[in-house]
């Protein structure tokens, strides 16, 4: 085997980030794009080192023309490579990329379940964190989305979902493919500028190289790395307050501390309501929702909110805010 730069580096971070440990069983996402096919050839390279159980899993979204080859070329490859390999396919044609997203992962976690795997692995790079930061920057986001693409999530209590080339970038993967001759299968849709994502890589970041800074997806992606950091501080300490702030009323409303949390900044006040509204709203709060609850923190008496999404009303008594189901009992 040839060991490069790329392994030494791949090596380093899964130790030093303890990305996943040695001895597990772990399921590797692989389109047969070169940031895939990058991945995967790190990582069987890898595994005499660490013991690893890897097998290949496909998701086909029957969104192209070719995706039944696409499918077929990635399962030759893990025959090729002796490795265990999963297919799942769409029941029918997926046509956004958010539906095609989640999907993907749904699919990938119940593979994972069904034979045990511990860990997902995908290909996504230092360039995805780039364009996944200016994407979410666009559509308007706090600091949350614009370190979306983080080094590790759990997706359920026993699967973790892990992004180890979040370093590397996509003509370091290219650079990879090419060296070790990695028969890369070309995806057409990433040609489609009727998609976001793909006019953010093929229009905006060249121009933003060609006309501001040619490093911009390097210091876009540190940018998304030092975000991570601060927000997962933000959200331990906003969990703090919240539970300090919170309590339970005698009908089992849920009550808030207006006396705790008006001395808290307002970017922990911010958090400590998206908390609470993220496990009562039956979709992700928006600004409106969690500003509409933060402001009750220096409301009038019997100030009160038109209802959430779920039916929840917020009412301020006194130095409480109530939150309460409609048809509760009134306050």
């Amino acid at each position: 085997m040839t060991w490069t730069p790329l392994h030494a580096q791949i090596h380093r971070t899964i130790r030093v980030r303890h990305l996943f440990e040695r001895d597990k069983n772990i399921l590797v996402a692989v389109s047969g794009g070169q940031d895939s096919l990058c991945l995967i050839k790190l990582l069987l390279d890898l595994q005499y080192k660490w013991g690893w159980n890897l097998a290949i899993a496909h998701c086909d979204h029957c969104w192209r023309e070719d995706s039944q080859a696409n499918a077929h070329h990635v399962a030759n490859l893990a025959k090729t490579w002796n490795t265990p390999f999963y297919l799942k396919t769409a029941n029918q044609p997926i046509n956004t990329e958010a539906t095609a997203r989640n999907w993907r992962y749904q699919a990938l976690t119940d593979i994972a379940q069904c034979y045990n795997y511990q860990y997902i692995i995908t290909g996504h790079t230092a360039s995805d964190r780039a364009e996944t930061l200016l994407y979410n920057l666009i559509r308007g986001t706090g600091a949350d989305g614009l370190q979306a693409l983080t080094w590790q999530r759990p997706l359920t209590n026993n699967i973790t979902l892990v992004r180890p080339l979040l370093e590397i970038t996509r003509p370091q993967t290219e650079q990879f493919c090419q060296e070790f001759n990695l028969p890369i299968w070309e995806d057409s849709t990433n040609q489609n500028l009727q998609y976001a994502r793909n006019r953010i890589r093929q229009e905006l970041i060249p121009y933003l190289k060609e006309n501001f800074n040619p490093q911009v997806e390097a210091n876009l992606a540190q940018t998304a790395e030092l975000l991570q950091a601060e927000v997962d501080f933000l959200e331990q300490t906003a969990l703090q307050w919240r539970l300090e702030a919170s309590a339970k009323s005698d009908q089992d409303d849920l009550q808030i501390s207006r006396r705790t949390l008006k001395k808290a900044p307002l970017a922990v006040q911010r958090r400590v309501m998206r908390q609470i509204l993220q496990e009562i709203l039956p979709h992700t709060p928006n600004f409106e929702h969690i500003e509409k609850l933060t402001a009750l923190i220096t409301a009038p008496n019997r100030s009160q909110t038109d209802p959430f999404p779920g039916g929840f009303t917020a009412t301020v008594q006194g130095d409480w805010i109530y939150l309460t189901l409609s048809g509760s009992i009134s306050l």
